[in-house]
């Protein structure tokens, strides 16, 4: 159930607090007229999730720089255990749901990740089961057309060229650091406004190579500054610290051999929650 809570939201914090509300709420039902357990709590959490969601959206328009959804540590890293499950939960994939609806986003998580029925859907977000399938099919069409292409991942590969990054990125070698970066990679850094961090989005090897310079000449001569490789939202992701402050992350996407999007928390609030998770869609 938090998996659901989290695809709808983005976020790891208000999905704990969903999850919270909806067992509440399900210690109050009667077992006796419930004849699927899963799908009524996929209601309650889907109900809880979307309250939620559309209480965040009309806060957002005060949102400094860009928002980000919360990083996803991972106790499980195989993506290739379940790709559908992969790219449903990667970073790019929950930027993407960003521009769907609050409806149109649990249809479709509720649809396309969990392959819940129409009408089970329909009962979970209050609307008919006509409506239902018509924003499933606008909401598929909308990711289908935007989404990149996301394949089996090569995790030695992978993990190779998050070891030239980071080699390269610490020894300020910014050939090295062009040399990994597709043409567009984009850094979208997000700090609400909280720490430092750009405003805008940056595209471009070049800008980016010379953030991330820039970035990792001030944090050298700072005291007790480490860095860890580890994995989010089944990407690979560099955590920050300092002594055992827990400074921000930022995930790493490569596509082809390239990396293609930095994806830097730096917003405090959204790192409280940074604890080893588990998703599934059982």
């Amino acid at each position: 159930m938090f998996t659901i809570a989290y695809e709808i939201l983005g976020s790891a914090t208000e999905s704990d607090d969903v999850l919270q509300d909806s067992y509440l709420r399900w210690a109050d039902v009667d077992l006796a007229v419930v004849r699927d357990t899963k799908a009524y709590l996929a209601q309650l959490v889907t109900r809880e999730a979307l309250n939620a969601l559309r209480t965040r959206t009309r806060r957002r328009e005060d949102y400094v720089g860009p928002w980000l959804p919360e990083p996803l540590l991972l106790d499980d890293r195989d993506a290739a255990a379940d790709l559908v499950l992969a790219e449903s939960v990667s970073m790019a994939m929950l930027v993407l749901l960003e521009t769907l609806t609050p409806d149109e986003r649990a249809v479709f998580v509720l649809r396309e990740v969990f392959g819940f029925d129409y009408d089970e859907i329909a009962a979970a977000v209050g609307r008919s089961v006509a409506t239902v399938r018509q924003m499933a099919h606008r909401a598929r069409g909308h990711v289908h057309a935007r989404r990149r292409r996301f394949g089996p991942v090569d995790t030695a590969w992978t993990a190779q060229i998050t070891d030239r990054f980071l080699t390269a990125a610490r020894t300020g070698d910014v050939e090295g650091l062009v040399s990994l970066l597709a043409p567009d990679v984009t850094w979208t850094a997000d700090s609400g406004g909280k720490a430092a961090a750009a405003r805008r989005p940056i595209v471009g090897a070049r800008k980016v190579a010379s953030v991330l310079r820039r970035f990792f000449e001030y944090v050298r001569d700072m005291a007790d500054v480490r860095f860890e490789i580890t994995t989010c939202n089944f990407t690979p992701a560099v955590a920050v610290y300092q002594g055992n402050v827990f400074e921000g992350v930022f995930l790493i996407e490569i596509a082809d051999g390239r990396i293609t999007n930095f994806y830097a928390m730096r917003n405090p609030d959204k790192l409280t929650a940074f604890i080893p998770r588990t998703v599934s869609r059982q």
